[in-house]
């Protein structure tokens, strides 16, 4: 089967998404809310979500593996959480005032991440690096803020620069010019090369920011010591190092992957598996830095950092879906053994099928993470967000369209997957299955 025939039976199957998409694009800027969301031809509408499948308007049926940006770890409406929602939905969805239940995911998230000294909620990712600078900038009293290439840590102003290939140009329209100075780009896992900039900008530097693995850039892991070389020349220039674990956060284990990469970030951010499946950010860090937010000491509003929180910060559905998610993760330890062997269970046998196959790719991933990257002649191997960008994509995105539209099988177009505690073995093996089958017989 060739490409054009799997987009032909796509349409065929999504014609009230069709439909929908059209009335969508008259009254959302290009038919969806955030940005990602949309695919070619267009995305399908989900009716209703359950465990690890996705059911769309027109009666489709698909198995998950993008679980909501990664943040389902559970799966989709799991009882455990959802029968605690209704029983707050009685209660009230938003006081607007303090609640008992956020000092539980509180000193839970304290417990598990000691690191988390204090905590402020949120209820973006993108609010939370925000907040996460703006505290970095008024500890150290400096400007500069250094992330890297492909580094992606939300929409908020100060950190939309060099998200997407090229990354010297500007991210789009509407962006401040002279933001952009105070924003230098490191390239991932060159540490010489980081290093060298950093030292250029050593001055005016409060802080440098960065995944311990590259999520929306392409599920990439860093090379040993080069998280570690970027934390102390932070360390030594009296600049703030501030790990994003919005993705990483709870993902392979109970607690931060710092901890696994012997990392002590001063600040770091938190979001998606925290809010079990509702809106949630959160920075966290030494109390050294986070007094800085403290606006009830004596004084005026020069002497703290306003980093706000937002209308519906802590607000108590979220917070007792975070609670409780986090409390079933910690309860039961089996949880993470089982999707972090169906990761490495998948990465291997993608691995196998495509070298098999004889088509050029490398699977990248850690734990429950996994993602595929068809190479080229530009691109012998990942090891950056450049990496990942110059790779074959439209190879990528209609391998993609092929699961969806003939294996019943959803992955974002050019996004890495994620297993939940909801998928199965079963589910590797489907998808493994139908990966071969589509090599073995399409022209994509």
């Amino acid at each position: 089967m060739k490409h054009d025939n799997y987009l032909e039976l796509y349409k065929t199957k999504t014609f009230e998404s069709m439909n929908l998409y059209f009335k969508a694009r008259e009254i959302f800027p290009g038919g969806i809310s955030h940005n990602i969301r949309f695919f070619k031809p267009y995305p399908f509408f989900t009716q209703k979500a359950r465990g690890k499948f996705l059911f769309d308007v027109d009666g489709n049926k698909y198995l998950d593996f993008w679980n909501g940006h990664w943040a389902l770890i559970l799966g989709h409406s799991p009882p455990r959480v959802t029968q605690k929602l209704r029983k707050q939905l009685k209660n009230g969805t938003l006081y607007g005032t303090a609640n008992k239940i956020s000092l539980k995911l509180g000193w839970e998230i304290n417990r598990a991440i000691p690191l988390a000294e204090n905590t402020r909620f949120c209820s973006t990712g993108s609010e939370a690096t925000m907040y996460a600078i703006r505290l970095a900038r008024s500890a150290s009293g400096k400007r500069v803020i250094a992330k890297v290439e492909g580094g992606w840590h939300g929409f908020n102003t100060n950190l939309l620069q060099s998200v997407n290939y090229p990354y010297e140009v500007d991210e789009g329209l509407g962006l401040i010019e002279d933001e952009g100075h105070f924003v230098e780009s490191l390239h991932f896992n060159d540490l010489e090369r980081s290093l060298k900039v950093l030292e250029s900008i050593k001055d005016d530097l409060a802080a440098i920011i960065v995944e311990p693995v590259m999520g929306g850039a392409g599920c990439i892991l860093p090379k040993n010591g080069y998280l570690q070389g970027l934390q102390e020349f932070a360390q030594k220039n009296g600049s703030l190092f501030i790990l994003d674990e919005i993705v990483t956060g709870f993902r392979f284990s109970y607690g931060a992957a710092m901890d696994n990469l012997k990392l002590e970030p001063d600040l770091f951010t938190l979001g998606k598996i925290i809010g079990g499946g509702l809106p949630i950010g959160a920075v966290c860090g030494k109390k050294e830095y986070m007094r800085l937010a403290d606006s009830t000491v004596d004084g005026d509003k020069s002497t703290y950092c306003s980093i706000g929180g937002g209308t519906f910060s802590a607000n108590p559905l979220t917070m007792k879906a975070g609670y409780h998610t986090l409390k079933t993760l910690k309860n039961d330890p089996t949880i993470y053994d089982k999707i972090n062997d169906l990761g490495e269970f998948t990465r291997v046998g993608l691995s196998k099928i495509l070298e098999e196959i004889k088509i050029k790719a490398e699977v990248t991933g850690i734990g429950s993470l996994f993602m595929i990257h068809f190479l080229n002649d530009d691109v012998e191997s990942i090891n950056s967000a450049s990496d990942a960008a110059l790779s074959n994509k439209e190879m990528l995105n209609n391998y993609n369209l092929a699961l969806m539209a003939n294996y019943d099988i959803f992955f974002l177009p050019g996004k890495m997957g994620a297993f939940s505690n909801a998928h199965d073995k079963k589910d590797a093996i489907r998808l493994l299955n139908a990966t071969r089958s589509i090599f073995e017989n399409t022209v994509i």
